[in-house]
Order: C-alpha cells, then structure tokens, then sequence
C-alpha cells in the first residue's frame, strides 16, 4: 500500500533544480524547489541560460531565503501554451518573467516570449530580454534620434552597451561616458569620454544609468526639449544642479523614469520587441557583449564577479 492510500502524507510534487537566495554571501546556492505551474497564457519553458543583471543580484541578499529570482530566460519550450498562443514545444525562445528564470524550468507568459532565429545562440539570446528591451525602450521614449546628438552614461555597462549601438543604427551621433572605455568606439561611438564637462555641447536624448552627480551634469547639458532617460542608479547620492540650467537654458526638457517591467505593461509589444533584437543579432547588427559564460554551478564567482563591476558588458550562466 502506497503512503497516500495509508493516510501518510500529500503525493509529492514535481521538483526542479534552482538557484535560490540563501544567507551567507554571494547569497545563492543550488537547490531543489518545486516546478512551475503554468497559466493558460504561459508556455513552459526549459531553461538552457540566463544573464545575470545588476538588479537581480544586488538584492539576493535581502530576499526570503530559498526565494528564486532571474528575468531573463532563453531555452526550449516543453509545454507550449494551453490558450495556443506563443511558440509551438520544442522552439527555441526568448523570454522575460518577473521571477523565476534562476531554474530549470520557468512559465513564462507569451507576450514576453519569442522564437529565436537559427543564428543566435541561447547565450547570446539570454542577454535580450532586461538589457535590450531596456535600451530599445529607452531610445523609443527619447523619440526619432537621426541626425541627434545621444549621451550614454556609465556606457561600460550592459544596457548602455546595447543603447550605443542601437543609437548608432537610428542615425544618431552617440557619446559614450564611462570611466572604462575599452571598445566603445568599436560598438558605435562616435566620440567616448570620461568626465562631462559643464561648457560642452548638448544632447537631445541623454540615457543615464548612475544618477547622483553624473546625473545632475547631464540635466544640465541637455538640449532645448530634449530628454533625459534614467533607469538604474550605481549612485546612493542626491542629484543636485542649478535649476535654471534646466528651465531656463533647456524650456521643453524632460526627466523620464524607466523601469521595463511597466514599460511592458503599457505597451504590451515585448515579443515583437524581443524578435527585432534578436533579428540585429542574426543579422551581425547587434553584439550582445558577452564577457562573461559561465555555468550556474559557478554562479557565486559571476556573481561577484559582476557585483565588483569586473564584468564589461553581460554575464551568462548556463543550466546544465
């Protein structure tokens, strides 16, 4: 007689293996958890790689132990959608979800899931989702930039890396500021600098990710209406900067706030957005600036590693 005929406990639930928060640093470990329940409009998708992202690791160490985190996934779909929408099973994808990419298997909804072309890798298809949707929308919000002027801060980073040579494939003329310059030229930019002088030229679109005082030079080097796209923060320090430089030498100029997940929301256009990005990368349009792959048995090191900014561009794990 089996345990549940006896009375001895629930059938046990499928599990999976994961990368879930734990106590002490770098505050992820393997460990088996239950597998994902699909809804009706999520596909459900086995896991080949996943990017790490700033966001994701700087807060494991505030998470509920045993929590599993990760956005960005690119992998095989096991289960295609029960509501028939999405990619068929067995297409290879990329996908975005709000949790749960750190794993063997993740559901993921299907208008934030696209079929990849044979020639990008699931690598290279991992780095899609956070960064690229993050610097496409970015450049969207900044309006038609052919012909403009567009500042990148912190330009090492991985959207920034992105934004640069999605900038430079509207037509723009791209600035790229970062302390780490290595390759920037080679991604598009036309001119790379270190510090943002007060008396330089202005921007039309200026895409910020450090806030604090670099933020606070770039209000005041943008141009009459342009726009000023800030999505991350590497700085805890207030912005400050003379209020008339904004309003009274820029009239028309805008802060924007972006965050991608709401970004989605409002537009719902995340799998057509995820197939053009990676339709440059099939193309050799688009470089995702991998530096990093590694499998997630080694995810402490990539962690760290990224967390103390020696990573120039994306970090990958692999499931395997």
């Amino acid at each position: 007689m089996g345990s549940e005929a006896a009375g001895l406990g629930a059938p046990t639930l499928p599990r999976m293996r994961a990368l879930v928060s734990s106590t002490t640093s770098p505050h992820a470990e393997l460990a088996d958890v239950p597998d994902p329940r699909p809804d009706r409009n999520q596909a459900l998708v086995e896991v080949k790689a996943f990017s790490l992202n700033r966001g994701e690791t700087k807060r494991l160490a505030s998470m509920e132990p045993g929590s599993v985190t990760g956005w960005d996934v690119a992998g095989i779909v096991r289960e295609a959608a029960a509501d028939g929408s999405g990619p068929p099973q067995g297409a290879r994808v990329v996908g975005l979800v709000r949790l749960g990419a750190w794993a063997e298997l993740a559901a993921v909804s299907t208008d934030v899931l696209a079929e990849l072309p044979d020639e990008v890798s699931l690598e290279q298809a991992a780095t899609l989702p956070v960064a690229g949707l993050t610097a496409l929308r970015a450049l969207e919000v900044g309006g038609f930039v052919l012909g403009k002027r567009v500042l990148v801060t912190g330009a090492s980073g991985g959207v920034r890396r992105f934004a640069i040579q999605l900038a430079k494939l509207a037509g723009a003329h791209v600035t790229g500021l970062a302390r780490r310059t290595a390759g920037l030229s080679e991604l598009g930019a036309d001119e790379v600098i270190q510090v943002l002088e007060p008396d330089g030229p202005t921007y039309d679109v200026i895409i910020d990710a450090v806030g604090g005082a670099t933020l606070g030079a770039a209000i005041g080097r943008v141009a009459p209406s342009g726009t000023i796209i800030n999505f991350a923060a590497t700085s805890d320090e207030p912005v400050s900067y003379p209020t008339r430089t904004l309003f009274g030498r820029a009239p028309g100029a805008r802060l924007y706030g972006l965050l991608v997940f709401p970004e989605l929301a409002k537009h719902a256009s995340g799998t057509s957005d995820l197939r053009r990005l990676a339709e440059l990368v099939a193309a050799g349009k688009l470089d995702p600036q991998i530096d990093l792959v590694a499998s997630w048995t080694d995810a402490g090191a990539a962690i760290e590693a990224l967390l103390d900014r020696r990573v120039n561009g994306k970090a990958v794990l692999t499931v395997d």
